[in-house]
């Protein structure tokens, strides 16, 4: 069969997607159907956060079926979790010549139609694109993002994609089986590189040099965004620098030498604070706690500059009223204007983050629960000394819960002393991955729980996530009640769930069954 494309103009075009509810895939559909497309999908019965993004443009995902592969299908599109040799769609589509495409191959032929932009990291890639997304609704450029999650900003009622026009295209990319490698970026975001995905990437070098090659695929001229404060970043512009001197290489950060510099202001309650060099004394505020997150929202609004640089029909022209102490930007006579501050800072505030991207799940009586996706160490560990200065006067319970066999055991010693801003840590078994076996590994929940204990005071371990829901359901009940028994204010507490896992059910059941005694 010859290599096929997705065409350009896609109204009307028949595409079905096998495993439409995962959280690319549902994006994915989001992007194609604002296009014009004609979507079908299907997927297993199961209940995702996705049923409610896919059912807000009119579809249902129908169950596995040979029946869904009609003969006006102009191509299949296809989920990494599932392939020729066990899905009966898959095989009816080869049998019957309808090309399939993987989602990675997908995604990068809907970048080659556009002016793209590919947001790529270890760590912070759904945030820092949610955060591009919500400034650039603040400005007129048509474009479309994607993220790899649902977005609170993104509409209404929140959705994974923003959809504004097709001329400019800015998307999350995935490191993991080299799958950014099918992308087409004219600029790209480099938030960090770090050792990760070890059943892939075995070595430390083997992911820096993903990396590199996903760098190298920018074109002369095209624009890298990186942060100067990663060492791991740094190893990769070193490299690519000497590889490809034909790229614009554009550090952010603490210690950035461009407009792009951070300093960072205070943090209260509910905000913490920020200036840019470009910016000059203009204040900057987030609504989600961490420095991580400052310099996610420091590459969000340089890609944004880049663009609005890039679009002649842009709002935000060379300015008229600059503001005090500004920079011009990289020498291409760009003054960024009050007006310009203003708007990105309203896109900044509309932030409040992602589906497990700094959750706010809801709060009973003096708890607030919380639940985040952040499952790498370093992720936890930023994460928690965030939200321990962002909530001063709570206690912070974190309820973890590890993924994959072959990460906790690279990275067991990392995972030791990650929980260092914890005042309690519960811990449970490892939530592996489809590709990995229990009797295999060669670390368990209990060996990270032993790992934890040697760094940690207060550390508790439950095999099962529910198993935990009797003690800590009585614990916090009890904490909310000796206040009023005492004539004093009941104990201010931060619960939240980490992980790539499943205890977000945790969380969730905690609320509702707190709720629904309170009621």
């Amino acid at each position: 069969m010859e290599k096929f494309t997705l065409p350009s103009e896609l109204k009307g075009v028949h595409i079905h997607f096998v495993g439409i509810k995962g959280t690319g895939m549902a994006a994915l559909t989001e992007i194609l159907h604002a296009r014009g497309a004609f979507i079908t999908g299907s997927d297993v019965e199961d209940v995702f956060y996705t049923d409610q993004v896919l059912a807000a443009i009119g579809i249902k995902a129908l169950p596995f079926s040979a029946e869904n592969i009609t003969g006006d299908i102009c191509c299949v599109i296809y989920s990494s979790a599932y392939n020729f040799e066990t899905n009966c769609e898959l095989q009816i589509a080869r049998e019957k010549h309808i090309p399939c495409l993987l989602y990675s191959q997908a995604l990068g032929q809907i970048s080659a139609h556009a002016y793209s932009c590919g947001i790529a990291g270890v760590h912070g890639k759904t945030t820092t694109t949610g955060l591009t997304g919500s400034i650039l609704q603040q400005f007129a450029l048509p474009v479309q993002v994607l993220a790899g999650s649902m977005i609170s900003s993104f509409g209404a009622h929140g959705s994974c994609t923003l959809n504004r026009g097709h001329k400019y295209f800015v998307a999350e990319t995935c490191e993991y089986q080299r799958h950014f490698m099918d992308f087409h970026p004219q600029k790209i975001i480099l938030t960090s590189v770090e050792s990760d995905h070890q059943d892939y990437y075995p070595t430390y070098n083997d992911i820096l040099n993903a990396f590199v090659d996903y760098i190298c695929l920018l074109p002369a001229g095209g624009q890298l965004i990186y942060c100067c404060d990663d060492k791991g970043a740094c190893e990769a512009v070193s490299l690519a620098e000497k590889k490809r001197p034909d790229i614009v290489f554009t550090p952010y950060g603490e210690g950035a030498d461009s407009e792009f510099k951070i300093t960072f202001g205070k943090v209260e309650t509910g905000r913490q604070y920020f200036s840019l060099k470009a910016f000059g004394d203009y204040q900057f505020y987030l609504r989600i706690p961490g420095k991580h997150l400052v310099l996610n929202a420091a590459a969000a609004i340089a890609l944004v500059v880049g663009l609005l640089q890039a679009d002649s029909s842009a709002e935000c022209k060379p300015g008229t009223e600059p503001l005090q102490g500004t920079a011009q930007g990289s020498g291409t006579g760009f003054v960024f204007s009050t007006d310009t501050a203003d708007k990105i800072a309203t896109g900044l505030a509309s932030f409040t983050g992602g589906k497990r991207r700094s959750e706010i799940l809801g709060e009973w009586k003096n708890v607030l629960f919380i639940d985040d996706y952040g499952h790498h160490p370093t992720a936890v560990e930023k994460t928690l000394e965030g939200y321990k200065k962002f909530y001063p006067d709570r206690l912070l319970i974190v309820d973890f819960m590890a993924h994959t066999y072959s990460r906790t055991a690279a990275l067991l010693e990392e995972f030791a002393r990650c929980f260092s801003a914890a005042d309690q840590v519960i811990l449970h078994k490892i939530y592996g991955s489809a590709r990995e076996k229990a009797e295999d590994a060669s670390v368990t929940g209990k060996t990270l729980w032993e790992k934890v204990r040697e760094h940690h005071p207060y550390v508790r371990y439950y095999e099962e996530i529910m198993d935990a829901l009797p003690d800590m359901k009585r614990e916090l009940e009890s904490s909310q009640n000796k206040g009023a028994k005492n004539g004093t204010d009941a104990e201010k507490i931060l619960f939240i769930t980490m992980g790539a896992g499943d205890n977000w059910k945790l969380g969730r059941k905690l609320l509702e069954d707190l709720q629904g005694e309170q009621l």
